[in-house]
């Protein structure tokens, strides 16, 4: 499901950051437990298709109101694939991605997997978003933490964002020379491939 894009649209980033956060959050706060639950396992299922077809899956911690991959995660360990989640070392260096469970506290305030845990090189990363467009443009949270790691690894992983539907714009997102273009995006609703449009 395409959303209308904010009206007016924002034409730079940081204000269309802004706008997609309000929303966010206000739209995660409308929902009652039980809806969240249920719409967090449509992703879920969702996803299952490309859960069958990976090797290394990565998600990601999510914040209060971003739709949670952790759901999907389970399911791709149920199916026998290895999963990671993103570690860094210190607030200044790159992200990585380390197998195993987020059990300790890692420097941005979110769960991690210890350092103790192997690095790995996922071909399926579910990468959290602001909001994106049709073209598989994301704007991110900001700190580019997701742009610099992933650029080493889009040659081999699919790259697919999730969110909740509201959060796929039908608006054209400027992109920097910086940005990882997204492969699709998922939601409750579904699966919307970018690539062969």
């Amino acid at each position: 499901m395409v959303v209308p894009s904010p009206f007016p649209f924002p034409s730079d980033k940081p204000a269309l950051r802004t706008e997609m956060r309000a929303r966010r959050r206000a739209y995660a706060a409308s929902l009652a437990p039980a809806t969240r639950l249920a719409l967090e396992a449509e992703l879920a299922a969702a996803l299952e298709p490309l859960l069958f077809a990976a090797r290394i899956v990565a998600a990601y911690q999510p914040m209060k109101d971003e739709i949670s991959p952790l759901g999907a995660l389970e399911r791709a360990r149920a199916l026998g694939k290895e999963t990671a989640l993103p570690a860094f070392a210190a607030r200044d260096s790159r992200m990585t991605f380390r197998a195993g469970a987020a059990t300790e506290p890692g420097p941005w305030g979110l769960l991690q997997p210890p350092s103790s845990s192997p690095p790995v090189v996922p071909d399926l990363i579910l990468v959290p978003l602001v909001a994106c467009d049709l073209a598989g443009n994301r704007i991110g949270m900001g700190q580019g933490h997701y742009d610099r790691a992933l650029e080493g690894l889009r040659v081999k992983a699919r790259l697919v964002g999730t969110g909740w539907d509201m959060q796929l714009l039908d608006g054209s997102i400027a992109a920097d020379p910086w940005d990882q273009t997204l492969d699709a995006f998922a939601s409750p609703a579904g699966l919307k491939e970018f690539k062969d449009q």
